[in-house]
């Protein structure tokens, strides 16, 4: 296929869903049903951990229904069967050890840096695993990334470095040695990552925590992303704030002679943001409207690629509008649909008619695909049951070309 993008169709449900057989077509039609009854998924999210924790026999059950619809398997090397197939299509994979961190555990912060380095590894063993994503929270305290947040302490018309000092010079001598762990352990992921010639994302988490993700992320795009793009951060633009943070990440990375990495994301934390600003008192950070996230993530998308030789991004995006508008945007630029700072991706398991028939345009675009032991990535599979009940209209889009792809097959 030449560079040049070709049409896109979302509606071809033949090429979305090419990969399903006729079994796991109708277990995915099952699945998105379920979710569509809201107390029914919110009572299961509740159930299951406890389920789990206590030792009951559901693995199986859920192993054959959410686990194999939304993850690509247990272990490292059983990812491979997903990845291959997905390969057959032109569609990448960024793979995610979907294992939550040990709440101030250094030894377990330290395993799962040795076990990310193997995951670096394997992937650069494989053509279409162009990257991997980390959660700073995998590798250092969740209380000591929140004790550096400086939304609620200091002026925020200052720089957030300039800020983050102020911060972390509060530390006790115990918390520094942690933070500089942290950036050790990070440098060393990347530095891999780096030599390996994989792609490294650094995923976005809580507002509270997110001042020391963003001085981690800038930190290190600053070391490696000399002449190619190693780090990437990422970005949630249902906060009202991220579109001026984006801005001000991109007059950085120009002024200080390196190139930006940047993954574009709505949001997943929501209603957990909500609450916890109710329960403390404080403004929201998030959008006040669906239509104003809108707005700010098309409005990021359009700033990127009018910067792309400065910046590769990611479209991590369900939204068919704003993949459009990604797409449409690289064509007036006269950009080649393999131009190697754009990139779209969508969850493993949802928005098969985004990602396979952009993917048949010749665009650069993967799965996000999540591994680990089941127990271990129940909370992944809560967020992803949780999302599919919410978010509005996810769910009927993805039950309506499931059940359009049935009558074309005549199933």
């Amino acid at each position: 296929m030449s560079n040049s993008a070709l049409p896109i169709n979302f509606n071809n449900t033949e090429k979305a869903f090419a990969y399903k057989t006729d079994r796991d077509l109708k277990r995915a039609r099952f699945l998105f049903s379920v979710m569509q009854f809201a107390p029914l998924v919110k009572l299961g999210t509740q159930i299951t951990p406890w389920a789990i924790k206590s030792g009951l026999p559901v693995k199986g059950i859920i192993k054959n229904t959410l686990f194999k619809q939304f993850v690509g398997g247990e272990t490292l090397e059983e990812t491979v069967g997903v990845a291959d197939m997905l390969e057959k299509f032109n569609v990448q994979v960024i793979l995610d050890y979907g294992v939550e961190g040990g709440e101030g555990d250094e030894d377990k912060y330290e395993a799962e840096a040795n076990y990310f380095i193997k995951v670096i590894q394997f992937a650069a063993t494989r053509k279409n695993i162009p990257f991997i994503s980390i959660k700073i929270t995998g590798l250092v305290s969740s209380l000591l990334l929140e004790k550096l947040d400086t939304t609620l302490s200091a002026n925020s018309i200052e720089p957030l470095v300039t800020r983050f000092t102020s911060k972390l010079e509060q530390l006790s001598q115990e918390e520094k040695g942690q933070w500089e762990q942290l950036i050790a352990r990070t440098v060393r992921l990347c530095q891999a990552a780096s030599d390996a010639g994989i792609g490294i994302m650094i995923d976005a988490e809580e507002s509270w925590i997110q001042d020391a993700i963003d001085v981690v992320a800038t930190q290190m795009m600053a070391q490696f992303n000399l002449g190619k793009v190693v780090v990437y951060n990422t970005i949630q633009l249902y906060r009202s704030d991220r579109l001026s943070y984006l801005s001000e990440a991109l007059q950085e990375a120009e002024q200080a002679g390196y190139l930006a990495g940047l993954k574009l994301v709505r949001g997943a934390y929501m209603e957990k943001e909500r609450a916890r600003a109710m329960e403390l008192g404080y403004p929201s950070p998030i959008q006040p409207s669906k239509e104003s996230t809108d707005r700010d993530y098309d409005a990021a998308v359009t700033i990127c690629i009018k910067k792309i030789e400065l910046v590769s991004i990611i479209i991590a995006s369900h939204n068919e509008k704003s993949n459009l508008l990604a797409a449409n945007e690289s064509r007036s630029k006269h950009l080649s649909a393999k131009h190697p700072h754009l990139h779209f991706s969508q969850l493993y398991g949802m928005s098969d008619n985004l990602t396979f028939n952009l993917a048949d345009a010749g665009y650069n675009v993967s799965k996000y695909l999540p591994f680990g032991p089941v127990h271990e990535v129940i909370p992944y599979l809560m967020r992803r049951a949780e999302e599919n009940s919410s978010v509005s209209g996810q769910t009927g889009r993805e039950l309506e070309l499931i059940k359009r792809e049935f009558s074309r097959r005549k199933i």
